[in-house]
């Protein structure tokens, strides 16, 4: 099979396998060929919807198949989806199996795709949430700094395995293991929701709080909450606050006495007592958008990790080892829980937050808000996404949803008379033939926009995690049909976002002082895996190569009906890392000449200072500094070839 060629890819079943197809069909790299499901009318329209075949039996399906995707019950849950995923293994279809599955099942699968000389995978789905995939890398992140102290994980019984995989990702290990038996429940407590065990994981202390009641008919809608997660260290406590976020860091309080035993609150020494007690990390969407976004890039990723395993014709049950590892942890826990006890409850009622508080004490963008990154609009012509920045601990900042909505105010300029002309110049010989133009940190969409109008040749791919900014630039795509049908919109973050297989360019304004070291070496080596020989890369720097201070000054005003807008910036070397610089942004929104502002929107963030050399160093590309309009911050081309330039001057700081 050619390694570039897309896997035609069938999918079983059409309850959750729905999301699977989604996943296929905006996947790079993947067609999605047939749906197989036991025959319903809805199954049937649901695939004549989509346009592909539809079969009922595995033996009617094409011979032409790469992979399938088998999301069927198995037997543990009362289907047939473990014989089916056999059926289709035996045809020498390699196949992504949906969790739960036996332990007995996983290890004939196993023993079969090895002597079919197939991949198989059980995916367990959650861990490739993007919320959990954030909590596992700063999980990691954290324990290679500090010794983990403790686990402290909930989770409902049906999601019991994927909670095994989750908390063995996060820690690097699963051995050493082992479990006590739950504490019997005294029968004048009356029915108890919740089961307790304690043990140790990867040699970590572990609690594990198990919602015990499961109506078969319908496990999602009755579970009380989904995965919890806490990893505690000497350094503060990180908590997954929901599978589908946010994610939580709380610094350990500590404050030292001196010597009548008080606590010393002032002077040298003290400055943990600035820190935030608890920062929230990452936003919340809806449940629309978490079966809209979240679970198809779930399943995306899983499938990638199926195609690699293809690509690469590892020994699949020396592969899965760690997946054994991870059924044999979940059916121990099992097997001592026993079985759950069945309810058949009423639907719930869910109730919005206004419900419990009705009122709150300010706007959340007049509420001092937990630092998170906003970019100067005059020294980049795209804002940074925060989820790629590190924050003390490695975790991601948060992102710059509050200040969203002022974003184009002042960024328009900069990007019409800098930034547009100078990129569009770039990019006018290019070949863009290889793949789409990769936009990192698109932000609200103003410079995807100009290279979709400079080269109507040209597919783009804009990736921007920040919420409030891709909410911007959806709507800028969506209401123009010129760029509807070539832009594809993704919430991935740097450095671990997902790309296609070839890209012809790539545009990073805004994006690299987000990213520290080994975030960005990441980066470049999957780049550059993806460029050809004559790619281009597009760098756009903040023009300060080393920490300093920036008395705050108002950068920009603009006006808008009757409110007045002013926009104020500051920096300094960030307490906590010298080496890097915290910068403040403020926006303050008068009423016509008024003196006191009706709203001030405060965000601030990390960046880490350096210059274009090193950019080149770290790349190993050759840079070219690009014309632009006086004072703006240094753009460059990046290449494989060396190119005839001026020298990379030493850029004086574009902020006051």
């Amino acid at each position: 099979m050619n390694e570039q060629a897309p896997l035609r890819v069938v999918v079983c079943g059409t309850n959750f396998g729905r999301f699977y197809a989604e996943a296929v069909l905006a996947h790079p790299g993947y067609t999605l060929a047939a749906i197989l499901s036991r025959g319903s009318a809805a199954s049937r329209a649901y695939a004549r919807g989509l346009g592909v075949p539809y079969y009922t039996e595995v033996d009617r399906l094409p011979d032409d198949l790469d992979a399938a995707c088998v999301v069927v019950g198995s037997s543990i849950s009362g289907g047939e989806g473990t014989a089916l995923a056999k059926a289709l293994i035996g045809r020498g279809v390699h196949v992504l199996q949906e969790h739960p599955v036996h332990l007995d099942e996983l290890t004939e699968c196993l023993k079969l795709a090895r002597r079919h000389r197939v991949q198989y995978r059980l995916n367990t789905h959650y861990p490739h949430v993007e919320p959990v995939r954030a909590f596992i890398q700063a999980a990691r992140r954290l324990t290679a700094r500090q010794k983990p102290l403790f686990l402290d994980a909930a989770t409902p019984v049906h999601l019991m395995q994927p909670m095994v995989d989750i908390l063995g990702r996060a820690l690097g290990s699963l051995r050493p293991w082992r479990f006590t038996d739950p504490l019997p429940l005294p029968e004048q407590f009356g029915t108890q929701p919740f089961r307790l065990l304690q043990g140790v994981l990867g040699g970590t202390p572990l609690t594990v709080r198990v919602h015990h009641q499961l109506d078969p008919a319908d496990r999602d809608n009755h579970a009380l909450h989904w995965h919890r997660v806490s990893l505690g260290t000497e350094g503060g406590v990180l908590t997954l606050a929901d599978t589908h976020g946010p994610l939580l860091w709380s610094p350990r309080l500590h404050v030292d006495r001196d010597d009548e035993r008080r606590f010393v609150l002032d002077g040298p020494g003290t400055g943990d007592l600035d820190l935030t007690t608890t920062s929230v990390v990452g936003g919340t969407g809806t449940f629309r958008e978490v079966f809209a976004e979240l679970w198809p890039q779930a399943v995306g990723r899983a499938l990638d990790g199926l195609r690699e395993a293809v690509a690469d014709g590892e020994d699949v049950l020396r592969a899965a080892q760690y997946d054994l590892t991870v059924c044999r942890i979940w059916s121990d826990l099992a097997a001592r829980l026993g079985p759950p006890e069945i309810i058949r409850p009423p639907a719930p009622h869910p109730l919005p937050v206004g419900e419990l508080f009705p009122a709150r004490p300010a706007p959340a963008e007049e509420r001092e808000p937990i630092p998170a990154p906003e970019p100067p609009a005059d020294t980049g012509s795209k804002p940074v996404p925060p989820s790629q920045a590190p924050g003390p601990s490695g975790a991601a900042e948060l992102s710059y949803t509050p200040s969203a909505e002022f974003f184009d105010l002042v960024a328009t300029g900069h990007t019409a008379g800098a930034s547009a002309p100078a990129v569009a110049r770039a990019l006018a010989g290019a070949d863009l033939s290889h793949g789409p133009v990769l936009d990192i940190g698109a932000g609200t969409g103003l410079l995807t926009e100009a290279v979709a109008r400079a080269r109507p040749d040209a597919e783009i791919l804009a990736c921007e995690p920040a919420t409030g900014m891709r909410a911007v630039l959806t709507s800028r795509v969506f209401s123009d049909p010129y760029l509807r049908p070539r832009v594809t919109i993704t919430a991935d973050a740097a450095p671990e976002l997902e790309l296609p297989d070839r890209v012809s360019a790539v545009l990073l304004c805004g994006v690299l002082g987000h990213l520290d070291t080994g975030q960005r070496r990441r980066l470049w080596e999957r780049l550059l895996r993806r460029l050809p020989p004559n790619g281009v890369v597009i760098v756009e720097l903040m023009g300060v190569e080393s920490p300093l201070v920036l008395p705050e000054a108002r950068m920009a005003t603009a006006r808008a009906g009757r409110h007045r807008y002013e926009w104020w910036f500051s920096g300094a070397p960030d307490q906590d890392d010298p080496a890097t610089m915290r910068l403040h942004t403020t926006w303050r929104v008068y009423r016509d000449d008024e003196d006191v502002p009706l709203r001030l929107v405060h965000d601030s963030y990390r960046w880490i200072p350096f210059g274009l050399r090193q950019v080149a160093e770290e790349s190993g590309l050759h840079a070219r500094l690009l014309p632009t309009r006086p004072g703006a911050p240094p753009l460059a081309e990046l290449t494989r070839q060396p190119v005839a330039t001026a020298p990379v001057p030493t850029p004086r700081p574009v902020l006051p």
